[in-house]
């Protein structure tokens, strides 16, 4: 098992994972992108029109191991 840190970065700037979560493998550090995310843009990204936000996931050693974005858009048609 090892410990991973989700970094996020959206309009306001980064936020640093301090403490991290130990995952057994990159699926479950996939999934836990993906729960981040889908909770991200369900509770923060309505207010916006449109945004992008990302999650860095690093390792122990600070290395970068993946990094994803969601881009949000909407528009309403008249």
């Amino acid at each position: 098992m090892s410990r991973y840190f989700f970094d996020l970065h959206n309009g306001d700037g980064p936020v640093l994972d301090e403490e991290g979560q130990d995952m057994v493998s990159r699926e479950s550090v996939a999934m836990e992108v993906a729960r981040i995310l889908g909770d991200i843009a369900r509770d923060e990204m309505p207010e916006t029109r449109n945004g992008t936000i990302s999650l860095t996931v690093r390792d122990e050693t600070g290395r970068t191991i993946t990094v994803a974005r969601l881009t949000f858009s909407n528009e309403w048609v008249e």
